[in-house]
């Protein structure tokens, strides 16, 4: 096996173990989650922080947290998607939340909030206004950007 299939594997494993510290709903519905923004990017990098408070899959053009568009958040009882350049987004369906004047999200109460028009024309709008855009016929990549000693329990 080359060490790029073994790092991606171990990256791979590394993912796994930490969607696993969550619920078994949680944990599904997270999988899901991801297997569709991988289908929607497929070119895009998956930048990953298993942080204090929750655990962080990035979407972006490079290993710069800074150019990331998208993150999957994965919380104790939720998982949202925040937009990472939201500023200037427009929202005539008010479905974006928070008050970051950077970052805001939307809930995933079901799979199906990745499909609605009001989501799927802000995730364009957010590729088009990207700092950086990402690379068409890009190669998928999984990195391991960081890992807290100290974290919230993941169950409540």
């Amino acid at each position: 096996m080359s060490k790029l299939k073994s790092d991606a594997d171990s990256a791979e494993r590394q993912l796994a173990s930490f969607i696993a510290k969550f619920t078994p709903e949680i944990a599904a519905f997270t999988e899901a989650a991801l297997a569709r923004m991988r289908a929607r990017f497929p070119n895009a990098l998956e930048l990953v922080y298993d942080n204090y408070i929750a655990l962080a899959i990035g979407f972006g053009p490079s290993e710069r947290a800074s150019e990331a568009i998208f993150s999957i958040a994965v919380f104790p009882k939720w998982v949202s998607l925040f937009f990472l350049q939201a500023k200037g987004l427009s929202d005539p369906h008010g479905v974006l939340r928070g008050s970051g004047s950077v970052a805001r999200h939307v809930v995933l109460k079901t799979l199906d909030v990745l499909d609605d028009p009001a989501v799927v024309d802000l995730m364009e709008q957010a590729l088009e206004t990207a700092k950086v855009p990402l690379v068409a016929g890009g190669e998928h990549r999984l990195v391991i950007k960081s890992v807290s000693a100290k974290q919230r329990p993941r169950r409540d």
